[in-house]
This record gives structure tokens, sequence and C-alpha cells, in this order.
């Protein structure tokens, strides 16, 4: 509970958890006593859950269909910053945190869809304790890997409880356990779809990866952008809609859509 910053509501659910916990911890020391398979497992962040809880919660979309697959009746234009899931732009300064920013902004915006609540939530918490994985603050990371981390955190706080430095810092468990929002799961959009990307983003803010190594890209203003990008995924951000910060030409020759928005995109579920 203090590695992970893991708080329980009840006693019972302490108990509860402790027992899992307990199973989990006698498998791990059988598996790794018989030695017959060339790895090692330990415990981590997910060890009070079951196998059950943890697949679940992973929200695979290997065993699940993409959850807007059947929506019809997409809307022409949508802005999600009109419906109030958005909240005022951030500056991600000489950080590399991306993929912070994009999940934060997916969750902002699911947390928004079902609470009716619109919070400003931590980047700096992802930047600082997400770093277990490929995530490691200001050197990168992956906005799937921050769903896991706040899906096996049980949370993520507000910005105004834990604000943005800009800098890799040290984890502060305190402010890491007061949760403000939470999500249970997360889908893949399928790959190389403009039709599977839009149906998502006409339902919520998404998070997406693209190329913007271009210098117009870079110096963007105004109009709708349709420059000369290529598909080398180096930036993370959250689409919210057709009038967003930056107006993406949709419906190109290219599967993988301008800049390569429609390669790798994914969700928060609650």
């Amino acid at each position: 509970m203090n590695q992970h910053g893991i708080v329980y509501k009840t006693a019972a659910e302490k108990q509860t958890r402790f027992n899992i916990f307990k199973n989990n911890v006698e498998y791990i020391e059988s598996f790794n006593s018989a030695g017959t398979k060339p790895y090692k497992l330990a415990l981590n962040q997910f060890a009070d859950q079951t196998v059950e809880e943890f697949k679940s919660s992973r929200n695979a979309t290997t065993t699940k269909p993409f959850k807007y697959e059947n929506v019809k009746d997409v809307p022409a234009t949508m802005d999600w910053r009109t419906k109030g899931a958005v909240t005022p732009v951030k500056d991600q300064g000489q950080c590399g945190s991306c993929w912070a920013f994009s999940a934060i902004g997916a969750t902002e915006g699911i947390n928004q869809l079902s609470t009716g609540k619109l919070v400003s939530l931590s980047e700096q918490e992802l930047v600082d304790c997400d770093t277990k994985s490929v995530d490691q603050g200001c050197n990168g990371g992956e906005m799937e890997n921050a769903f896991e981390f706040i899906i096996g955190n049980h949370g993520i706080t507000s910005e105004a409880n834990y604000p943005y430095q800009g800098t890799d810092g040290t984890c502060n468990s305190q402010k890491e356990s007061s949760h403000i929002a939470r999500i249970t799961g997360y889908q893949k959009v399928p790959a190389n779809s403009e039709e599977a990307l839009l149906k998502a983003v006409a339902n919520q803010p998404i998070s997406v990866s693209v190329d913007a190594g271009d210098g117009s890209f870079m110096f963007y203003s105004s109009g709708v952008f349709s420059g000369d990008c290529g598909t080398n995924l180096d930036h993370g951000v959250t689409a919210v809609g057709e009038k967003g910060y930056i107006r993406m030409l949709r419906d190109i020759e290219a599967k993988e859509g301008l800049c390569g928005i429609a390669m790798d995109s994914s969700f928060p579920t609650v």
C-alpha cells in the first residue's frame, strides 16, 4: 500500500485485497521455486487483484469488440470544448511528456461525461510516478501505459493537488493517493481506419498519436491542416472533434490518415 500509494475505502475491502494479495504471493513464490520456466515473477502494483480483475481492467480489444463499432448517425461536426469536456489549453514546456497530456486529456473527457464535472487532472503525477514501464517522464512514454497506470493506481489526482512542473520529479505518494477521477479500462481504436476514429471521437475525447515533425505542423495557426507529414508517430495529443485546436484534414487517400492520426489511438472507459 505504501509503495504504490493504494488506499482502501473500508476495512472489509482491505481484508479482501489482503487475502487476494496473500494468494498471489503464494503463487509467485511457488512459481519461482519450481524453476521450470526461463523467467521469474515478482510482486507489483497489481498484486491485490485477481487474474480475472486484471484481465477485465485491461479491456483488451482482442477480447472485447470495439465499443463504437455499431455507431450510426455520426454528427457532421463535434467539438467537445463546447460540451464542457475539455479543460483549457495546457503547455508541456520543454518536457517530453506529450504522452501524459494526451492520456490525461482523454481521461478528463470521460470523467466529465460520466460525472458531469470537468476537473483538470495531473499530468505531473504521471511524469513523476508512472516510471515502471516504458513511461519515463520527460523522456517519453505511451498513452496506453498511462491508462494502465491510472487503472492499477485506482485513480488519478487533480492538477490543483499535484501541479505541473515540466521536469522529472520524485513521486509524491501523499499527493498521488488523493484520487479525484477513476477509469476502469481502455480500448484501442481499430488501426488505420478514419471511420473508426470518427465514431470514437463523436462519443468522447480520444488519445491519438501523430507525426508532428513537419515545420508547418509546428507553426500551425488556423485553417484545415493538410501539411506534408509522414507516419513517424512522435507526438501524443487528444482529439476533441472536428473543430479542435488544430483542424486536420480527414478522409484522405492514405489509410493511416493525415500525419498517421488513424494509426494508434485509444480511449479510457469507466
